[in-house]
């Protein structure tokens, strides 16, 4: 996620200055994957460190609806935006820096993450969760997680896609100029193509099988994919200079009816027909299929809808803003340590986990922000977040 988070920090400042709301982007993309995380501690289904499931109907409808319409676009949306600064970056530095670049701003913090952090998260749940009471130390005797990327599997995957990338620029020297600027027709079937392929990749992997030690849900990659590859040619061919509010306004109305209107219609097949949450998330089921299709085209639709509406009304100088930008990456890769810290801290508290979320994802957010904030403060580490 770094390059996402640092790149356009480092380009030419007269693209920089037509490049504000992208900055401003991500810091609304950094709060929302707190926020979403938070959902799946208190009621969405997912995997976390920690979690107390609320039991409340309506809650877990209503958190499930809002992990779906984020998992549709926040992640795809992030290689999109990080493999815009990649091309001119790569001009600039040549091969080798560049690649000796990536290597150290994103795999330090892997070996950070990996070895450190999530080894203290562990120990966390393990010792206040679990109510196993026994030292760090004692705990590190026994413990063989220490191969675990966390939320850093979009670092390794953004990694190994850039390295692909570079190895092709090398082997076929691949000429993504002449791409005119997408419409909504075509935004469209390219999102019911990619549903299409998504289905059938979650056939064999489902979502939440995960290939370890990566970490890499691979039924949600096909999307991670194809987005990489249209931000480098997004780059190529300047689509976000040539981008404005009239290209994609109709989208705005497309995705609040995708929202309001086939979602609750997806999940009545659940009600209704008594489906199984596993037919929606992969395997030959109609519903699988319908799940894909409406993923895929609702977030590939957000992606362009939020990019006019970012241009239109992001796209303006605010200290605050650059300052939430500038520590983004620290918050994304801190951002777990505070969530688990939380939750633990009311784990003993006597109400519904829903209202423990409205407690901690606002806290969450602004926790990591601050402690973000004063980690690129400190000397050295400023140089890698």
């Amino acid at each position: 996620m770094s390059a996402s988070f640092t790149q356009s920090a480092s380009t030419d400042p007269p693209l920089r200055g037509k490049l504000l709301y992208i900055d401003h982007l991500k810091v609304l993309l950094t709060a929302l994957v707190i926020i979403h995380h938070a959902l799946v501690t208190y009621g969405a289904p997912g995997g976390w460190y920690y979690f107390e499931k609320t039991e409340i109907t309506g809650a877990v409808i209503a958190m499930t609806m809002a992990v779906s319409i984020d998992q549709s676009f926040f992640m795809g949306f992030f290689f999109f935006l990080s493999a815009l600064f990649i091309p001119g970056s790569l001009k600039r530095k040549g091969s080798a820096v560049f690649v000796r670049d990536r290597f150290f701003r994103l795999g330090i913090p892997l070996i950070y993450y990996s070895l450190l952090q999530a080894t203290i998260m562990n120990f966390l749940v393990y010792r206040y969760a679990e109510n196993h009471d026994i030292t760090f130390k004692q705990f590190l005797l026994g413990y063989d997680g220490w191969i675990d990327v966390g939320v850093l599997w979009f670092v390794l995957a953004l990694l190994l896609f850039t390295l692909c990338y570079i190895i092709y620029t090398k082997i076929a020297k691949p000429d993504f100029k002449d791409w005119s600027l997408p419409s909504i027709k075509q935004i469209l079937f390219f999102a019911a193509v990619l549903g299409l392929i998504t289905f059938l990749i979650r056939t064999v992997f489902a979502v939440g099988w995960v290939l370890e030690p990566l970490g890499f849900q691979l039924g949600h990659f096909p999307q991670y994919i194809a987005m990489f590859i249209f931000g480098l040619i997004a780059a190529e061919n300047h689509w976000i200079s040539r981008i404005d509010q009239q290209h994609y306004r109709k989208l705005h109305i497309f995705v609040f009816c995708m929202i309001f209107i086939g979602f609750p219609f997806i999940f009545s097949l659940k009600i209704i027909f008594g489906q199984p949450l596993e037919w929606f998330v992969g395997g030959w089921h109609i519903a699988a299929l319908l799940y894909a299709l409406w993923e895929q085209i609702i977030g590939v639709s957000l992606m362009a809808a939020l990019l006019t509406f970012g241009k239109k009304r992001l796209n303006k100088s605010s200290n605050f803003m650059n300052k939430m930008s500038r520590c983004a990456f620290a918050v994304y890769i801190l951002h777990p340590l505070v969530l688990v810290a939380l939750s633990l801290l009311l784990k003993d508290w006597a109400v519904d986990p829903s209202i423990k979320f409205l407690i901690v994802a606002p806290l969450g957010v602004t926790a990591s922000f601050l402690l973000g904030f004063a980690v690129v403060k400190i000397p050295g580490v400023n140089q890698l977040v």
